[in-house]
């Protein structure tokens, strides 16, 4: 187990505290959470990372837009989120490790992760980090990209590390193996981003069936 916390919020938060307008974009974030938590790579479990929330999706507000709507923080005992379960981040000053937002809940405690992969290409519209121990444990079997073991999540080195890795990023995935089973893949539209997750994890249970069965 990481001696890191799970869940706590790393960076300096500018949050104002009220409702969102209502989108289309919580029900489609509402139905692809629904499906990971069915895979158990999102959720809460007190059998994993201390009892704590773990795993959030994000998608851009509007498509040339840097903000983003993403997932509170500690939802991830919750069945289906509702409007007030979101926020919204308005914008994010990397290097200052600044958040600026709003939404009746703050938002999740990977939101400068989340920042830092829309920074990269506004091409980029959905972003979603897992807790997938199989894709996690392959990184190196499936050539994976990756954050070091030393750069912790919702930091500034994690934000500049991911930068880092778009300079040569081959795919829409990469995992942080300084968190703890934590993965985070991203692309045009929530369900590509989506599919290339459950692909992986496919990727790696095979593997890890090969292993034991030979």
């Amino acid at each position: 187990m990481s001696s890191e916390q799970e869940g706590v919020i790393k960076y300096q938060l500018h949050h104002a505290q009220q409702a969102l307008i209502p989108s289309p974009l919580f029900l489609e974030i509402n139905a692809w959470r629904h499906i990971f938590c069915q895979l158990n790579m999102m959720g809460q479990d007190q059998a994993r990372y201390d009892g704590y929330g773990f795993g959030n999706i994000s998608h851009r507000y509007q498509a040339t837009s840097s903000a983003f709507l993403i997932t509170g923080t500690q939802t991830g005992h919750l069945a289906q989120l509702n409007a007030e379960d979101y926020a919204l981040v308005s914008s994010a000053r990397l290097a200052q490790n600044q958040i600026y937002s709003q939404g009746i809940n703050q938002p999740s405690s990977e939101a400068l992760t989340h920042a830092s992969v829309y920074a990269q290409d506004e091409n980029i519209q959905a972003v979603v980090h897992v807790h997938c121990p199989q894709i996690w444990r392959q990184t190196q079997a499936l050539s994976l990209p990756n954050t070091s073991k030393s750069i912790l999540y919702g930091t500034p080195e994690m934000a500049q590390a991911v930068t880092h890795l778009f300079n040569d990023l081959q795919g829409n995935i990469f995992t942080m193996l300084g968190h703890e089973d934590g993965v985070i893949a991203f692309g045009k539209t929530l369900a590509q981003a989506s599919d290339i997750l459950i692909r992986q994890f496919a990727n790696a249970l095979k593997i890890e069936v090969r292993d034991i069965y030979g």
